[in-house]
């Protein structure tokens, strides 16, 4: 082909047009860049993206939320709580955050509130609170907090062995308490023989007592139920015979014996150590559980049935065994069990717990839970399963705070690497020893090749 001038003009203003239009592209995409991002997170975990439940929270605030933190001159610190909170923002529009150093704000951070470096001042219509930490559990719940309009009070009766909210070894309920606080419940402790069940108590809580309650008591108790108080109830084997008026009341009657579960896969899977600690897996339909993707686990449980007798309350089995595997043992429990439905034992499925639900006045509904076991709150099993989400989801719900539901931070794989002794020497062996030989001999093999050639 031959090139003439006009060809070569041609391809001049081809190249021209060329060298605009892509200049012109990567001056649209960099100002896009500055307009829109797209943000994907693909860490185990995802551990830099905010999780479901906050996301939830943030739908249900329609106020907005102005938050400063208080860092020290730290370039590298302040882009960390920047990346923070800015995973809210992509969430919440009106989320308006500010990092500032109160070495320049003095004045600012003393009105705030401010004590020391790291402090972090959230403000949510009339109310703020100020976290020592900053990540999504601490914001997150300062942010649950905030969104109460007040902070229901859960009174737990005493004077009967009940459990103590104050009490931190293994059998107390003081990590309870603990977690319950962050999320912006009260407590007190109340004795019925000398106290009054205040109008400001959301939720009563009767915690495995171990001792009878005197008439008097168990008046006032009936007296908070007909009134439409909202009740938890945890109820161990063998208890309870002085409160059979408020089994009536509610409608439920107490299996004799404890629950216990043997199937063998399932204890080894999970390291249950005796059939009478039990985990559940099943849950009825209820909003309580849900969203509830793991297993809770009891001991020394009871279960419960509905009596055949009229009540005014709707009774749900929400804590379910598995139905091949467990029933009441009325025996001993101690040494190899069996089910022997001649000595009174009750097979399997059973309900090891009930939510109850009834119309009071002005439609109103009146709520209570029934559990049989008070040890799965303790400070030594709270942590187990699903333990925690499960009775925060059980408060919310007696609190009415179903809007609340299942709100829970979110927690990043196991990052650490554990090996056994075992392990360790193979994996010392293999780098030390089998590795070096290996390429030893690989070396040997390409000389032998190219000294026969």
């Amino acid at each position: 082909m031959q090139i003439s001038a006009k060809s070569r003009l041609q391809y001049r203003i081809q190249t021209a047009v060329f060298v605009v239009l892509f200049l012109s592209a990567i001056g649209l995409i960099a100002w896009l860049s500055t307009q829109y991002s797209v943000r994907s997170d693909w860490t185990a975990g995802k551990r830099n993206s905010i999780s479901d439940d906050t996301i939830k929270l943030l739908a249900t605030l329609d106020a907005p939320i102005h938050i400063r933190s208080y860092q020290p001159e730290d370039a590298g610190l302040k882009q960390r709580v920047h990346d923070v909170l800015t995973r809210y923002q992509r969430y919440k529009k009106d989320f308006e955050f500010r990092i500032v150093n109160p070495d320049l704000e003095p004045d600012l951070a003393k009105a705030d509130g401010i004590r020391e470096y790291g402090q972090t001042v959230i403000k949510y219509r009339e109310q703020q609170q100020i976290i020592d930490a900053l990540d999504e559990a601490s914001v997150s719940n300062a942010l649950l907090r905030l969104s109460r309009t007040s902070s229901p009070v859960l009174a737990f009766v005493s004077g009967h062995g009940e459990r103590d909210i104050n009490d931190q070894g293994n059998t107390g309920y003081a990590l309870l308490q603990q977690q319950l606080t962050e999320k912006g419940f009260g407590f007190t402790q109340i004795n019925l023989l000398s106290d009054v069940i205040s109008e400001n108590v959301r939720v009563l809580v009767i915690a495995g007592a171990s001792h009878d309650y005197v008439p008097g008591e168990v008046d006032k108790l009936l007296s908070y139920l007909q009134q439409g108080g909202q009740l938890l109830w945890l109820v161990d084997p063998d208890s309870g015979h002085s409160l059979d008026k408020l089994f009536d009341q509610l409608g439920l009657q107490i299996i004799p014996g404890v629950v216990v579960d043997t199937n063998q896969q399932l204890r080894a899977t999970l390291r249950t150590p005796h059939p009478a600690v039990l985990p559940v897996l099943a849950y009825g339909e209820h909003t309580i559980t849900a969203e509830l993707r793991y297993h809770t686990l009891f001991s020394l449980a009871a279960a419960f049935k509905t009596r055949t007798t009229t009540s005014n309350w709707q009774a749900t089995p929400f804590l379910l065994t598995l139905p091949e595997s467990s029933w009441a043992e009325t025996g001993s429990f101690f040494q190899d069990v069996t089910l022997d439905q001649k000595t009174g034992d009750t097979p399997g499925p059973l309900s090891i717990g009930y939510v109850l639900e009834k119309t009071v006045d002005n439609n109103h509904r009146q709520r209570a839970v029934v559990i049989g076991d008070s040890d799965f709150l303790s400070n030594a099993n709270l942590g187990a399963g699903a333990n925690l989400l499960l009775i925060q989801n059980i408060f919310n719900w007696l609190a009415e705070d179903d809007q609340l539901m299942n709100i829970t931070s979110k927690t990043a794989p196991d990052l650490d690497l554990r090996l056994t002794q075992v392990e360790l020497v193979i994996i010392g062996f293999g780098f030390l020893v089998v590795l070096p030989l290996i390429l030893a001999g690989s070396g040997l093999a390409i000389w032998l090749k190219r000294r026969k050639n």
